[in-house]
């Protein structure tokens, strides 16, 4: 079964991911209420039980056999031998004796806390119970111990269970995805044969139409047709190379070097009739050596193609379009800027979006400069946009430069294609000859 677009699948995954967090989110803080909840109620009802006890043992207890972990006070009266140092507090025995008023505390003393109640008793001796916390703060310890243990299965649990939840719940989703990549696939493939055909009977009957001389109504009609199936021709092009681009070369040991200087130029040699019957000037301007980057060359072609096609559809008569070549900081970096009018800079995010529909008379639907970032994204890189109404648009692809694996290193270089030069476009450095069928139109802005 094959998967969705890269996008979309991040997308799915995405989803997985955040399904089971939320799940793991949720397990979390239940274990940690219920945890927060039985403290509580734990702390009270020991606090209460020893405070219970130490005033029954210092009203009533007995002198010489007080209650476990309980000492008494009374003067004249020699403690136990275990009682803890520091006690009776003699500033509480002075105030009750003074005061005749019961004085309770908290003490933190020797790694524990010990309770403190002193009072007079009935038959006016003054007493001092002191009850030591020692087992109560074990038990504490012991249930946050416990809690911790639950909280690791717990987020445990959570991270099963929601891998499983966020599977089922994303399945529907991603079988869709998958259904929906699988049927552009399908319906391009079918539709590319019998639209090609339609678009050379077209053409050949635009060009008897000519010969024979029939009316101009006839003739521009038939010229429409050719410029709509041709159009129709390039979605299906960018609607099968979308789906194919999920197939391409992710590993760096599977991709395949590409001279960007080579595609650019060739690309804009392709265009030379285009340029020259728009009066256009076109300036490669690129380094003598290549620029490598790794990928797919028909698609990096496609999308060097797509920016000059672009540029060539909004510059008007008489203008330049400059497409500069550079490296740096292990990046190749492709420029496209013309002489057109630009647009405007708060619809950058618009223009890159799939089936846009540009402004003025070039634009059309389709996916354009959607593909175009498709593309460059898969292969690793960025590509931006910059312009100002009518200051022109600027164009830039950033790629990683290629690396040749350890064990390519001592292949030969390959070879390039003789040097070539078409009227109407001036290519600095070493022109090269073009290489596949000319693309007509281009994407809106």
């Amino acid at each position: 079964m094959s998967r969705p677009v890269p996008t979309e699948w991040t997308a799915v995954r995405r989803a997985r991911l955040r399904i089971a967090v939320i799940t793991g989110a949720i397990i979390t803080l239940l274990i940690t209420a219920v945890g927060g909840v039985a403290h509580v109620v734990m702390v009270d009802a020991q606090n209460e039980q020893v405070w219970r006890e130490l005033r029954y043992g210092a009203s009533s207890g007995d002198l010489t056999r007080p209650p476990v972990c309980t000492w008494l006070y009374v003067p004249g009266v020699a403690p136990l031998p275990n009682a803890p140092r520091g006690f009776p507090l003699r500033a509480d025995v002075a105030q009750v004796r003074r005061t005749h008023e019961a004085v309770e505390r908290t003490v933190e003393r020797d790694h524990t806390v010990y309770l403190v109640r002193t009072q007079v008793r009935a038959d006016g001796d003054v007493v001092q119970a002191v009850f030591d916390m020692r087992f109560q703060l074990a038990d504490r310890s012991h249930l946050w111990f416990a809690l911790g243990v639950a909280e690791v299965v717990g987020l445990l649990a959570a991270a099963v269970t929601g891998a499983l939840l966020g599977h089922r719940a994303v399945a529907p989703l991603a079988e869709a995805l998958t259904r929906q990549h699988r049927f552009v696939t399908d319906a391009s493939h079918e539709l590319r044969t019998p639209i090609t055909q339609v678009h050379t009977r077209a053409q050949v009957l635009a060009r008897q139409a000519a010969v024979e001389e029939l009316p101009d109504p006839h003739r521009d009609g038939l010229a429409r047709l050719v410029s709509s199936t041709g159009r129709l021709g390039e979605v299906l092009d960018d609607l099968l190379l979308s789906a194919s681009i999920a197939a391409g070369p992710s590993l760096p040991s599977e991709q395949l070097p590409v001279d960007l200087v080579e595609l650019a130029r060739s690309v804009v040699a392709e265009e030379s009739e285009r340029v020259r019957a728009r009066r256009l000037t076109v300036v490669v301007d690129g380094p003598s050596h290549p620029l490598l980057v790794g990928g797919i060359r028909t698609a990096l072609r496609r999308a060097v193609g797509e920016l000059l096609s672009n540029a060539i559809r909004h510059t008007p008569a008489d203008g330049r379009i400059d497409m500069t070549l550079s490296r740096t900081g292990g990046l190749v970096v492709l420029a496209v800027a013309d002489t057109g009018p630009g647009f405007d800079p708060a619809a950058v995010e618009q223009l890159f979006q799939r089936f846009h529909r540009g402004s003025g008379d070039g634009g059309r639907y389709g996916l354009g400069l959607a593909l175009l970032r498709e593309v460059v994204t898969r292969h690793g890189g960025t590509v931006a946009a910059a312009s100002s109404p009518g200051h022109g648009a600027r164009f830039i692809i950033r790629l990683p430069e290629y690396v040749h694996p350890p064990r390519a290193r001592g292949r030969a270089r390959p070879v390039m294609a003789a040097r070539t030069r078409r009227p109407g476009v001036l290519l600095r450095g070493r022109p090269r000859p073009a290489s596949g069928r000319a693309r007509p139109g281009g994407s809106p802005r």
